[in-house]
C-alpha cells in the first residue's frame, strides 16, 4: 500500500531492466564522448559504432518512456448519471422486468438484453428507443408511450447492466411474482368491459371463471397476450372455416390448413376435405385473432391493469 507522494513498488525484474538501462545508457555516452573525440580520425568502423549506439539509445529511452507513461484506456460504455441509472431501474422494474427480468439478463419469455446485439449497437438509444416506442407485435412486445426522459433512464439502466454482465459471468433469470403485482385491478375491469372490448368474447363468470386459479403469476399473463401458443406442443387454434361449394352447398368445420392457394378443414365426421381456393367461397372465423389485434392497442398501463383484473377471478 502506498501513501500519496511515495513512489510506486516495481517487481525485481523492473528492476533488473532498468539497472541494465542505466548500465547501457552510460556505455552509450562513453562510446559517443570516444567516438566524437577521435572525430579528428575519420573511419569507416567510427561512424558506424557511432551510428548504432544513436539507435541504441534513442530505442532504450522511448521503451523506458512509453513504460513510465500510464496505458491508455479506451472503453465503449456508456457510463451515466447514478439518478438517471436509479430512476430506469424502476421504470424497467414496472414495466419491463415482468419479460426481461429485473435486471435485464432475460426472463422466461423476454431475452437477455444485456447480450443483445441491438443494445450493444446502441449508442444513447439511437436502437432501443424505436424498439421501446414502436414494440415488436409479432413477438409479443407491445408499444410503450415513453417520455424522452423516462426512456434515456431506461436506456442508461440497460447499458448499466449491460457494463455490469459484461465484468461477470451471468445467468439467465426468471420473473419474480412482483415483477406482475403492478397493474390496477378496477381499472383493468373497466377496460375489459369497455375500450379493451375483451367482455364481446369472454365473460368473468363464463369461460373466465376461475382464471385466476389455473394459470398464476407468468403462465397467466402468458394465456392473456397469446392463447394461441402452447408449451411442450404445436399452436392451436380454434378458428372454424365455413366452405361455400360451386353448387351453393354449404361445408363448415375446424380451420386445418390454408394457403395462398388452398384451404382445408375437418368436417364434423372426422374427415379432411380442401379445395382450392379459386373455385369456392369461404368465410374463417378465428376468435383469437381479436388478441392479435389488442397486442398493437395495450399500453404497458392498460396491459398490467387487465391482468391485475384477471388476478382476481378466483
Amino acid at each position: 500500500m502506498t501513501s500519496p507522494g511515495s513512489p510506486a513498488k516495481i517487481s525485481a525484474l523492473d528492476l533488473i531492466a532498468k539497472r541494465m538501462e542505466s548500465a547501457l545508457c552510460w556505455r552509450a555516452r562513453s562510446l559517443m564522448t570516444f567516438s566524437f573525440s577521435r572525430c579528428y580520425r575519420p573511419a569507416v568502423r567510427n561512424s558506424q559504432v557511432l551510428l548504432a549506439v544513436v539507435c541504441l539509445t534513442a530505442c532504450l529511452c522511448s521503451k523506458s518512456f512509453a513504460r513510465q507513461q500510464p496505458a491508455a484506456q479506451s472503453t465503449t460504455s456508456q457510463a451515466a448519471p447514478g439518478e438517471q441509472v436509479q430512476k430506469g431501474q424502476a421504470l424497467f422494474a414496472t414495466q419491463c422486468a415482468f419479460c426481461h427480468g429485473r435486471d435485464a439478463a432475460g426472463g422466461e419469455t423476454g431475452p437477455d438484453l444485456t447480450s443483445s446485439e441491438l443494445v450493444e449497437k446502441d449508442i444513447n438509444g439511437d436502437q432501443i428507443g424505436p424498439v421501446v416506442r414502436s414494440g415488436r407485435i409479432d413477438k409479443g412486445m407491445p408499444p410503450f408511450n415513453l417520455s424522452d426522459t423516462d426512456l434515456a433512464a431506461v436506456v442508461a439502466f440497460i447499458h448499466d447492466q449491460k457494463t455490469k454482465m459484461d465484468s461477470k459471468q451471468g445467468r439467465r433469470r426468471t420473473v419474480q411474482p412482483a415483477d406482475l403485482q403492478t397493474g390496477n385491478a378496477e381499472e383493468g375491469k373497466q377496460y375489459f368491459d369497455g375500450a379493451g372490448g375483451c367482455a364481446k368474447c369472454h365473460s368473468a363468470t363464463g369461460d373466465l371463471a376461475g382464471v385466476a386459479g389455473r394459470f398464476r403469476g407468468l403462465a397467466l399473463l402468458e394465456r392473456m397476450l397469446y392463447p394461441w401458443q402452447r408449451r411442450g406442443g404445436p399452436p392451436s387454434s380454434p378458428a372454424t372455416v365455413t366452405v361455400t361449394l360451386p353448387m351453393g352447398e354449404t361445408v363448415t368445420g375446424k380451420l386445418a390448413y390454408r394457403d395462398e392457394f388452398v384451404i382445408g378443414l375437418v368436417d364434423s365426421s372426422g374427415w379432411y376435405r380442401s379445395w382450392f381456393k379459386s373455385q369456392v367461397k369461404f368465410k374463417v372465423n378465428n376468435p383469437l385473432e381479436a388478441h392479435g389485434e389488442q397486442l398493437a392497442k395495450y399500453t404497458e398501463e392498460t396491459m398490467h391493469n387487465v391482468l391485475a383484473y384477471l388476478q382476481t377471478l378466483r
